[in-house]
């Protein structure tokens, strides 16, 4: 027998008795793949016993392959698997193929291995990098994140000391020392240590390293565990040393220092520099301890340029600037001598940009060596550049903060808080002499605004400011309350010169400004008091001033009054009347009256104008003429208004749930109202919440609103209109309302002023201006109504030109709900009986309704 690989045996059965005992498993195939011997030990592997098997097709025990080794996979009788190494010897016996195998059970081995290689593979997925060493610090394994983090491959570092090759020339021994001493006490605290990769860059890295000993104690091998700390601790670190600094409000150059500082801790090889560049392009040092303190005195005040060394030229590219060798640099020619005198010979300096993507800062590292910037310097650098901005804006801000503490932003002019340090100093000043203070405010800005919008009430402004200035001396003040008050300040002035100025001021704005294309008018009320006639202190004067000034505006506006005594009960008064018109409104104390108006032909209702009273419990009745403009004055008049609009339909509601037909009722609102984009939303709530129609509702409003056909008063013109109620322009004639403007408008009525009726009868100025109103509503289909309409030949004459409808004290007073119940009742029957007296037809014809209405165009 030859058997390939074996000696040779001559007996068979010895061979066979060899194999029963040994202690691995033998199978024996013939030529036709069939199990000829089954040791003892194949039978324990395969738990099955030699009888069942021998003689079988080889395939039964999982042999299908007999051509090479191979590793199976065993299926036991008792259902268990195992996995098993199969190595296969073919051997010839009288010229057939026979085939010995040999099968061990590898199930343990397997999964040893396996639990390795799922180890090596959790070790590649985790980002933080992994070494494994002998006792003499050579390596054995390294995982991926380590060869991504230092850039070797493992075959590059497989046997090379790990200290020798991650440690480099700024590496700090005394920590590298106390590392080992770590490690041969068994301890496994981490330790922060400056390393290098492959290209020479340096990494921040925190090492966590443990032996591991063998059976007798002794260190065999070396396990370490190093993570990337460069951005997520020292750059946080520093993060967070800055923005303690900050929160601390330390002064800029001492943040500065210490960021300076703390950069050249983890950057040893750097010596790192900021500098402010301010609005005039001109560089201020706020840190660079490790430089010449001289050098740094030099740079102060040096203008950024093209070819001013690295930060002048960084500030003036707005980019990064790299001189690798100062000495031969052409930037740096005027500017090497000092820093290569204390051996700094290379410069890279970046820009700080604020927000808006100024350059407000370089920040800079200077080398003692000829280089460029490694990746960890770029990393510092781009943390240290967001850093310095934020403590340079900060001061910016700062300085912002303390300017607009003290100046009015919109026309730079000393604001209140300021106006009193600079009126106190210039009270001290006088010595003796009086000093004249001057309270402006400008005439109908409110209106202004209103109707062209807060953009061109800021241009009024502006420019009337430039005006004031232009005719005050260097030496006088001037300041901005607030809104649209105003300050002057005339030192060593008597009365006469104060109103020589008053005077002056009211020419310079005689003439009207142009904004958005629009010429308008512009005047100022002026009150004056004097120091120390009136008063003494800043406030008293202030205030004097303040009632002199509403004096000023009873008196017609655009013109000056002095202080008088009187003056302090007027404003004391004023003050009360506020107070006691705001508790009016929240408790619901104003009352509407109701003023008929009636058609010029037939007398037939045309409807009401709600008027609004004021009767209060300790003040009596206020007027209208007296509470409208202070509520306009002081913000209450928008209230007003929708008060208005809710207790007039309330009213119609009660009305027609009566049975009295009152075809419509009108409410004046003012152009503030309009200018409330959700004016029409709240209009069409009310006249649902009440049952009543669009059409018994028509809003006034006056010429004012019409001067911006952009305005938002426009936008909700055209909504109220969509929802059917009607418009109505009040005081038509009085404005500057333009016809071609008129045209385009959602106005259905037109109101006559009641100026234009007390000389209608005999003013030939006043008949035209009333018969073109007249024409103008009939051209375009509006209804016209007269207000004021005393005497029974103005209604004549206004019937005479087409007038529609008057209204005025020859038809009724305005009049409470009850008191207009009445009337109506009254004037119905009188009409009736008019009626009656001038039919000519048969009585059999149908009586007219209790109310004769219409709603009126």
């Amino acid at each position: 027998m030859r058997a390939s690989g074996y000696p040779t045996v001559e007996t068979p059965e010895f061979l066979l008795a060899a194999l029963e005992q040994a202690s691995e498993a033998v199978v024996i195939v013939d030529s036709d793949l069939r199990v000829s011997h089954f040791n003892a030990a194949a039978g324990l592997i395969w738990g099955v016993r030699r009888e069942e098997v021998l003689g079988l097709d080889a395939s039964c025990l999982g042999l299908n392959d007999l051509r090479q080794d191979s590793e199976i996979t065993i299926r036991r009788s008792t259902g268990s698997r195992i996995r098993a190494a199969v190595s296969v010897s073919r051997v010839e016996i009288d010229g057939r193929s026979n085939y010995m195998v040999f099968v061990r059970d590898i199930t343990a081995e397997v999964e040893r291995r396996e639990r390795i290689a799922l180890l090596n593979l959790v070790a590649d997925k985790t980002n933080r990098a992994v070494v494994l060493t002998d006792r003499k610090l050579r390596i054995i394994y390294t995982n991926a994140a380590f060869s991504g983090l230092f850039g070797y491959s493992p075959e590059e570092i497989q046997g090379r000391q790990a200290n020798q090759l991650l440690a480099g020339r700024l590496t700090d021994r005394h920590t590298l020392a106390r590392l080992r001493r770590r490690i041969c006490d068994g301890g496994g605290e981490e330790e922060e240590i400056l390393a290098y990769d492959k290209n020479g860059d340096e990494i921040w890295v925190s090492a966590m390293v443990k032996p591991f000993r063998n059976a007798r104690g002794r260190i065999k091998y070396i396990f370490a565990l190093l993570t990337d700390i460069s951005e997520n601790k020292q750059l946080r670190s520093l993060q967070q040393l800055i923005m303690g600094a900050l929160a601390d409000e330390l002064p800029l150059t001492e943040i500065a220092d210490r960021l300076c500082r703390r950069v050249e801790a983890i950057a040893p090889d750097v010596v790192a520099s900021v500098l402010h560049v301010d609005s005039d392009g001109l560089v201020h040092p706020l840190g660079g301890p490790s430089l010449p303190d001289d050098y740094s005195r030099a740079l102060d005040g040096v203008a950024i340029g093209p070819d001013v060394g690295s930060c002048g030229s960084a500030a003036y590219y707005g980019k990064p600037v790299l001189a690798e060798d100062l000495d031969t640099d052409p930037r740096w020619q005027p500017y090497k001598t000092r820093p290569l005198e204390v051996g700094m010979k290379a410069c890279w300096s970046t820009p700080i940009k604020a927000k808006d993507g100024r350059v407000i800062g370089t920040f800079a590292f200077y080398f003692r060596e000829r280089r460029a910037p490694s990746r960890w310097h770029q990393r510092i650098v781009d943390a240290c550049v967001h850093l310095g901005a934020l403590a340079i804006e900060r001061k910016e801000a700062r300085a912002q903060i303390a300017r607009l503490a003290y100046h009015d932003m919109l026309t730079g002019l000393p604001n209140r808080a300021q106006l009193r340090q600079l009126v106190n100093q210039a009270i001290d000043d006088c010595r003796g002499k009086q000093l004249a203070l001057l309270f402006l405010d400008l005439d109908h800005f409110k209106d202004v605004n209103d109707t062209l919008g807060h953009s061109a009430g800021d241009a009024l402004l502006v420019e009337f400011a430039k005006r004031l200035r232009a005719r005050i001396q260097p030496s006088d003040l001037l300041g901005r309350l607030s809104g649209d008050e105003f300050v002057i300040v005339l030192p060593n002035c008597d009365p006469a010169r104060a109103s020589l100025v008053a005077s002056n001021i009211t020419e310079a704005l005689a003439s009207p400004l142009w904004i958005d294309n629009r010429q308008v008018p512009i005047s100022a009320s002026m009150g004056i008091s004097i120091y120390p006639d009136n008063a003494t202190d800043i406030d008293t004067l202030i205030q004097q001033a303040d009632a002199a000034m509403y004096k000023a505006k009873q008196a017609g506006r655009s013109t000056h009054r002095f202080f008088s005594a009187d003056m302090n009960r007027l404003a004391e008064q004023r003050l009360v009347f506020s107070a006691a018109l705001r508790q009016a409104i929240a408790n619901d104390r104003l009352k509407l009256v109701y003023q008929p108006q009636t058609r010029t032909v037939d007398g037939a209702l045309y409807g009401v104008e709600a008027l609004a009273r004021w009767n209060d419990p300790e003040l009596g009745e206020v007027p209208p003429s007296k509470f409208i403009p202070l509520a306009e004055e002081v913000g209450l008049i928008e209230q007003i208004g929708l008060w208005s609009i809710r207790e007039a339909c309330r009213q119609m509601a009660a009305w027609r749930h009566a049975g009295l037909d009152v075809p419509c009722v009108a409410v004046n609102l003012s152009p503030l109202n309009f200018q409330n984009a959700k004016l029409a939303a709240v209009v069409a709530e009310t006249i649902a919440a009440n049952g009543l129609p669009p059409q018994a509702l028509m809003l006034e409003i006056t010429e004012g609103v019409l001067v911006n056909e952009r305005s938002a008063a426009i936008d909700s013109m055209n909504a109220i209109r969509k929802l059917g109620v009607g418009l109505s322009l009040d005081d038509f004639g009085t404005g500057y309302s333009s016809l071609s403007r008129l045209a385009h408008l959602p106005i259905r009525e037109l109101k006559i002023d009641r100026s234009f009726m007390r000389n209608i009868e005999r003013d030939a100025s006043a008949l035209a201006i009333a018969t073109a109103v007249v024409r103008v509503g009939q051209s375009l289909k509006m209804a016209v109504v007269a207000e004021g309409v005393e005497t029974e030949g103005q209604r004549k004459l206004l019937a005479g030109l087409g007038c529609d409808v008057v209204q005025g004290y020859l038809i009724a007073p305005a009049m409470s709900p009850e008191a207009f119940e009445r009337w109506l009742l009254d004037h119905v029957t009188e009409q009736m009986r008019a009626m009656r007296r001038s039919i000519e037809e048969p009585r059999s014809q149908p009586t007219p309704s209790l109310l004769i209405a219409s709603t009126g165009g």
